[in-house]
């Protein structure tokens, strides 16, 4: 099944934090992949997740405001399960160098 791609756009990014927006239609993907770095997410919409994960797929919502973290290596594509487009702010964590 062909579904059409999640949109980003680079909010900032500096020796501590990447912050990325995603936006989906309906039905659209980020497509697989692999987080380097912890994160956080925080939907800017309700958002009703469809996530593929390597040993099968689950559905989680979330409301606009929401906010949940994952360690690094998480491996999945993120989905659009509803029927109105949503948003996320994804904000990578990356590592300090300790005094």
């Amino acid at each position: 099944m062909s579904r059409p791609p999640a949109t980003s756009v680079a909010l900032l990014e500096d020796a501590r934090v990447k912050v990325t927006r995603f936006d989906f239609v309906p039905g659209a993907e980020t497509g697989w992949h692999r987080h380097a770095l912890d994160y956080v997410i925080v939907p800017m919409t309700p958002c009703h997740f469809l996530l593929e994960e390597p040993g099968g797929h689950r559905n989680a919502d979330m409301q606009a405001g929401d906010v949940y973290r994952r360690d690094a290596g998480v491996e999945h594509n993120v989905i659009n399960a509803g029927t109105a487009p949503m948003s996320f702010i994804e904000i990578e964590l990356k590592p300090t160098n300790s005094p």
